[in-house]
């Protein structure tokens, strides 16, 4: 099983709209969370992390193929897709639906490696 990991900054203003946002979504929102992660063949976890820089979510993606499930699910256009990208891109000042510049996540130390 494959695993990536994403940190990502709330964008200064937004975290309340993103605690809305993320309250949605493991609210009334929660089934069609669970349910685009599994047709994706993914298990996705998520973290908020204070720092002294502002807060910054951490999202991990574990699966057979967490880099293909990404792209899988961002670029879904069903009515759950379209919500979570419009509320993820508001929060994090990016459009989340297109490819991030640069490299992917890279791993750096695994213990069980």
């Amino acid at each position: 099983m494959a695993m990536i990991a994403m940190a990502m900054p709330i964008a200064p203003g937004h975290e309340d709209s993103w605690r809305a946002w993320a309250d949605e979504l493991a609210g009334p929102r929660h089934d069609d969370f669970v349910a685009s992660r599994r047709a994706a063949g993914v298990r996705e976890r998520t973290f908020l992390q204070q720092t002294p820089m502002g807060q910054l979510v951490i999202v991990t993606l574990e699966g057979d193929d967490p880099m293909a499930a990404f792209a899988q699910m961002m670029g879904a256009d069903d009515e759950f897709t379209r919500w979570f990208t419009a509320g993820a891109s508001e929060a994090h000042g990016v459009d989340v639906s297109q490819p991030m510049p640069g490299p992917p996540p890279q791993l750096v130390f695994d213990t069980e490696a």
